[in-house]
């Protein structure tokens, strides 16, 4: 039995007046788009007219079949090209079949056991975490991963300043969510170890239930109205505890891994140009913002196919994303994968959707 394609995928182009809904496609069109589009999937090649009446056990012949793919050209669901007399897919071809045809396939318990181990097996920081899961994204589906990592902007719990050698100390912070994000500072010289865990204590009564902003407006307040009596030292060292969060709490962080997989699909010289361009994009971070901000917008994983996006126009790529959580079910980060447009969609979708679950369970926020 079919399995309905629920996601809620933002439709970039408009129809034209000559191009039919997928509902409105007679079966023997629908028959036909579908394995041309399957071919397709698996190998990238063109599929020509007399493979298709082959795979339909003769039911129809060449010549019929040409005429189908003709009136799905003229559709603007097929397209030929250069090298050969057969069709493959537009990029508008494509979000057809995956928003009306596609058979989303059920995640395989060795997918579900990899992941799970990732991301609930890790009692790392949320960077790591998310760097953890979208190497594991990246190498289990064989594409680029990308991430968002969320901002810490939840109420703390506690905070603790660990040293780890003469002139150093990890700073470790836990969230009411569980999260735990951990920053190595530099100490003050002279600096005496009571002072560690006189910090430490008073810096637990502001911050327990409030975020990392109010606890920094707190703290201010206090040092300026000499509320609380401390040296220059400790003075320092609650400044250099409480501003390496500064970019947790500011921004989402964007990781960025696996994007050499993108040259394992080059065809010829051309697409080697493109790819190279697009690696650098991607590397750039600041491309892929767009991306990220729309899911934001969107209710739950996005798909963009080729064209669909400005930064994978050129190089007939796809990406697939998702957002994860807080407890509000507000979204606060995304975690996805950028392929070629024959990407497995039906493999690569729900692996994708369960890892960003995953992510949102483990930060208890889903």
């Amino acid at each position: 039995m079919k399995k309905k394609n629920n996601l809620k995928i933002s439709n970039i182009f408009p129809l034209r007046e000559n191009q039919p809904k997928i509902l409105e496609l007679d079966q023997r069109s629908r028959e036909i788009f579908k394995l041309i589009v399957e071919d397709f999937l698996k190998d990238g090649l063109p599929v020509g007219s007399r493979k298709l009446s082959i795979k339909l056990n003769s039911t129809l012949s060449p010549a019929s079949v040409r005429n189908v793919m003709y009136d799905l050209q003229e559709s603007g669901l097929l397209r030929s090209t250069h090298s050969s007399s057969g069709r493959i897919p537009t990029d508008f071809g494509l979000r057809f079949f995956v928003d009306g045809l596609l058979q989303v396939k059920k995640i395989t318990s060795s997918q579900s056991k990899e992941i799970n181990k990732t991301i609930n097996d890790n009692s790392a920081s949320v960077d790591q975490i998310c760097n953890d899961a979208v190497n594991m994204l990246s190498g289990l589906l064989d594409c680029a991963g990308i991430v968002m990592a969320p901002k810490l902007n939840g109420f703390l719990k506690h905070i603790e300043f660990v040293p780890i050698s003469k002139d150093k100390a990890l700073v470790v912070l836990i969230t009411d969510d569980g999260i735990i994000e951990n920053r190595i500072i530099e100490l003050p010289k002279g600096l005496p170890s009571s002072v560690l865990i006189e910090t430490t204590n008073y810096l637990n009564t502001i911050i327990k239930g409030r975020t990392l902003i109010q606890s920094k407006k707190i703290i201010s307040e206090e040092i300026k109205n000499d509320k609380i009596r401390i040296d220059k030292l400790a003075q320092q060292l609650i400044d250099n505890g409480i501003a390496c969060w500064d970019d947790a709490s500011k921004k989402n962080k964007l990781i960025v891994t696996g994007t050499s997989k993108l040259l394992d699909d080059i065809r010829a010289i051309e697409q080697l140009e493109d790819t190279r361009i697009l690696i650098e994009k991607l590397e750039n971070k600041r491309n892929l913002m767009g991306i990220i901000d729309e899911t934001h917008q969107a209710e739950g994983l996005q798909i963009y196919i080729g064209s669909e996006n400005n930064l994978f126009g050129l190089t007939d790529c796809t990406t697939i994303i998702s957002p994860f959580r807080n407890k509000d079910k507000e979204i606060i980060g995304a975690i996805g994968v950028i392929g070629p447009m024959r990407l497995n969609y039906a493999k690569i979708i729900p692996v994708v959707d369960y890892t960003a679950n995953m992510i949102g369970k483990k930060f208890q926020i889903t």
